[in-house]
């Protein structure tokens, strides 16, 4: 069975310029899909690919790619989600993101397996499926571009911090972010206001019957207890929890627990009257995403990582505040954890008499301002719309000891000196410090592991994790349905069988997956990566907690190391994690395409 051949792939990809107009379909090599499956496995590969080797991640040249999986255009529940995959401009290395609905299902349908962006149009864009249309949307929010372009299609679009190159900008889809990492400013540079499809092609499927069956019984589990959480408060749930256990990052890393967060829990603003609806992305029977409103009664997505971003990370208590802080994130097209992070940092600085224009500790209004002024890159945020990372190495007096960032990606929710395992994590990730692409906060939450000591079972349990993250994100599945598979290795390849036809079996996925981690660390690689990159900062390794249920918590930076050379070796790597000759040649990685204008 080839790629060509195989059911659930179209065996195609789109390639666009957007300096030329020209489309074409690529042919994928045939091997391809069953080494690399879909998602972000085929993105990576297809970055390789078409990304030059050394290329800025804002040039004309820098490849974008959004990669769909053989199950998108099927029944199974979650299933319509899509992967975007550049080179990120805030860490100069691999961005992966994902995000769902109708998108996935109506680029698929175009009748490619990915959709691949270079060159930057003349004029502010957009691409109509395979034409380049100029555009007077720039300046419009996400929600306003897709209400103007809804008609022709679905829409991907960028709000004005992706017009002006804030490195944290998202690309937004129906309220949903894919773009950790920047992506949103990646198709700003690109003059690229936003992407549509609508196609006609169903996606082919090998057993029918058998795929209505699977999906049946995967839709009636998914509505069971394992995501009940979800469906009732959603991962905002979290805030509380968290906090009792002082994992609650406060105050740019410094406290782990926080005051106010009984006035910022979802349990708490829905008794208010807050909470307003829940939804669910298309293809979903789960139903996550709770809305919740603002004092004027304006709506907004609410998880836990907004929460905690734009709350107790800026030491900010007032409800309406942080609600109205994450309905602009969304406005403006920004991820939250890097806006909270980088404006964290800042009121630190202030603190610490280093940057005496940025707002103090709880200053709601301060916060709300400095959104808008990353947004438009106006005065302050100029500065910080490059990041925390950016902004340490440019003030100095070693505040990049405490800006909280791992290869220049603010940390998340989960408070490393605590959560152990999850600190590996953070340290080893090829995105940076992502809690979506490491789940390793699992173990530590259980009695795999000790929180406060990691150890060789927790490079064990970040190896797990990672697996189980990259599977899902290369099928691609909502990972939130982690808790309702028995089996998650042979449930995936009965999927795959009943879906492509292919000879899969949980023994060729473990394969696949791990050569895709291989793939995903050897981009870095390529791109500069070196061992001194895997690491947290110095406040995580020097500083105790002092507070709660962790007080005295340390994580020694001798234990990191150990923690990641052991997580080197498991992987099969070097242990220093660069990567041996024989995983390179097993990779068989693609020739770079050449720089325009070059021979």
């Amino acid at each position: 069975m080839t790629g060509l051949e195989m059911h659930g792939f179209h065996g195609h990809y789109l390639r666009v310029d957007l300096a030329t107009g020209a489309a074409e379909r690529v042919a994928l090599p045939e091997s391809v899909p069953l080494r690399f499956l879909g998602g972000v496995g085929l993105g990576t590969w297809l970055l390789h690919r078409e990304s030059p080797r050394g290329v800025d991640p804002l040039s004309p040249d820098a490849a974008i790619v959004f990669a769909f999986s053989p199950l998108v255009g099927t029944a199974l529940t979650t299933s319509a989600k899509f992967a975007v995959v550049a080179k990120s401009p805030l860490t100069g290395m691999l961005c992966d993101a994902l995000s769902s609905s109708r998108f996935a299902l109506d680029g698929k349908a175009l009748g490619v397996d990915a959709i691949v962006i270079r060159g930057r149009a003349a004029e502010p864009s957009i691409l109509v499926n395979e034409e380049v249309r100029a555009t007077e949307l720039w300046g419009l929010d996400p929600a306003a571009c897709e209400r103007a372009l809804g008609s022709l299609g679905s829409v991907a679009a960028i709000g004005v911090a992706g017009e002006r190159g804030v490195r944290y900008a998202t690309i937004s889809n129906e309220g949903r972010h894919a773009g950790r990492g920047g992506l949103g400013a990646v198709l700003g540079a690109k003059n690229l206001k936003a992407i549509v499809v609508r196609g006609d092609r169903p996606t082919p499927i090998a057993d029918p019957e058998e795929v209505r069956a699977l999906a049946l019984d995967l839709s009636r589990r998914s509505i069971g207890p394992d995501t009940a959480k979800y469906r009732e408060l959603g991962t905002a749930a979290n805030l509380l929890a968290f906090d009792r256990m002082a994992v609650l990052p406060t105050r740019n890393f410094r406290e782990s627990t926080f005051e106010d967060a009984v006035a910022l829990a979802p349990e708490t603003l829905a008794a208010d009257g807050r909470r307003k609806m829940r939804r669910s992305c298309a293809r979903c029977t789960i139903g996550c995403e709770h809305v919740f409103t603002t004092d004027a009664g304006l709506e907004t997505r609410l998880e836990y990582e907004n929460l905690f971003a734009l709350g107790p990370l800026c030491g900010i208590g007032n409800a309406d505040t942080v609600l109205e802080a994450s309905r602009r994130c969304d406005e403006y097209g920004i991820d939250t954890v890097s806006a909270g992070g980088t404006i964290a940092f800042a009121m630190e600085c202030r603190e610490r008499g280093f940057l005496d224009e940025a707002p103090e500790f709880g200053d709601g209004e301060g916060l709300l301002d400095t959104l808008a002024a990353i947004a438009l890159r106006r005065g302050l945020g100029d500065r910080l719309a490059e990041g925390s990372r950016r902004l340490a190495l440019a003030i100095g007096h070693d505040t990049i000891d405490f800006a909280p960032q791992v290869k220049g990606l603010e940390i998340p929710g989960y408070e490393p000196r605590a959560l152990q395992s999850m600190a590996l994590g953070f340290a080893v990730g090829t995105r940076g410090a992502d809690h979506n692409k490491s789940g390793a906060y699992e173990a530590d939450f259980s009695t795999e592991v000790d929180r406060f000591h990691g150890d060789d079972r927790s490079a064990l349990a970040a190896v797990a994790s990672e697996n189980r993250a990259a599977l899902f994100d290369s099928l691609i599945l909502c990972k939130f349905l982690r808790g309702v598979f028995d089996d998650v290795w042979t449930e995936a390849a009965t999927m795959l069988q009943a879906v492509t036809g292919g000879d899969f079996n949980p023994d060729a996925l473990r394969q696949a997956v791990a050569r895709i981690v291989d793939l995903k660390k050897a981009f870095n690689v390529r791109e500069g990566w070196r061992p001194e990159d895997d690491t947290l900062p110095a406040r995580m390794l020097t500083e105790p907690l002092r507070a709660g249920a962790s007080r005295g918590a340390r994580l020694p930076r001798e234990r990191l190391q150990a923690m990641i050379g052991a997580y080197n070796l498991a992987r099969g790597w070097n242990a220093d994690g660069t990567l041996p000759d024989d995983v390179i040649a097993r990779l068989d990685l693609p020739q770079p395409i050449a720089p325009r204008g070059t021979a």
